[in-house]
């Protein structure tokens, strides 16, 4: 049996409890023989991380749900093979059901033709979902649902504590989840998303890609100002919500303004 490496109380993160690096973040959180898992990663590990899980002594049977923070395929690809193996449900966003269920390459960046990517994306039937302010139980343990949308239009995020799963709201770095129009992001939205985590008494943020880390609101301020601008660039294409650019072209026009 391997001593479980428990991040906070009751979490374990599997990439850290295996030792290497496996895919996105998995958060397995249990208290007593309960347990769930927060995403599952790419279907070509789901039996890595079900190994793990069972040299920890959990019984396979006891999973109670599999939770998508949101419908990417570095997240959700394994939820089919998972919920087979583990013979559990799976609990997503109502946004996220329609991907899910019809196993969208598009919306879940499966499918990137123009970078030579192509991965399958199984459908997988959603059995629960959750919205904003729905409690996720655990045992006795308690996550609140928490609905951040920005990097897409289903991210959820879930507070237990002084503990915040964040999905890809805001990294270590300070880098955020990816911004694509075609993804259905939402910049304004992710403004209000990370202003709320800001707000928040949360002290611990444990995020979908790389290392859980103490929330620095100092470092939120600064990624919101960076995401700020990219309202007003053209870089970031309809995310953006004007090009000031443009009525400065307009205005040099009317004034027959030679190039200087």
């Amino acid at each position: 049996m391997l001593a479980r490496k428990e991040i906070f109380p009751n979490v374990i993160e599997l990439n850290f409890q295996a030792g290497e690096l496996l895919g996105c973040n998995v958060y397995l959180v249990y208290e007593g023989n309960e347990w769930i898992l927060i995403d599952i990663g790419f279907d070509e590990t789901v039996e890595d991380y079900i190994e793990v899980i069972r040299n920890m002594d959990f019984p396979l049977a006891n999973c109670k749900t599999l939770v998508a923070t949101h419908a990417d395929v570095d997240h959700i690809q394994g939820l089919a093979k998972a919920k087979q193996l583990l013979s559990t449900t799976v609990t997503s966003h109502p946004l996220a059901v329609k991907a899910l269920e019809a196993g969208d390459k598009l919306q879940t960046f499966a499918e990137i033709e123009l970078q030579d990517i192509h991965l399958d994306m199984p459908p997988v039937k959603i059995e629960h979902q959750v919205k904003e302010g729905d409690i996720l139980t655990v045992g006795k343990l308690e996550l609140e649902v928490w609905h951040t949308p920005g990097h897409t239009n289903s991210q959820l995020s879930f507070r237990m504590g002084d503990l915040l799963f964040s999905g890809d709201n805001i990294y270590r770095d300070g880098c955020v989840g990816a911004i694509d129009a075609h993804h259905g992001s939402d910049i304004v939205a992710f403004i209000k998303s990370l202003e709320r985590i800001r707000d928040s008494d949360v002290k611990w943020l444990l995020p979908s890609h790389g290392p859980i880390f103490r929330k620095d609101n100092a470092q939120i301020e600064q990624t919101l100002d960076r995401l700020k601008s990219y309202l007003h660039m053209a870089d970031f294409g309809t995310c953006a919500i004007d090009w000031p650019l443009m009525d400065e072209w307009e205005e040099e026009i009317l004034k027959g303004k030679l190039p200087q």
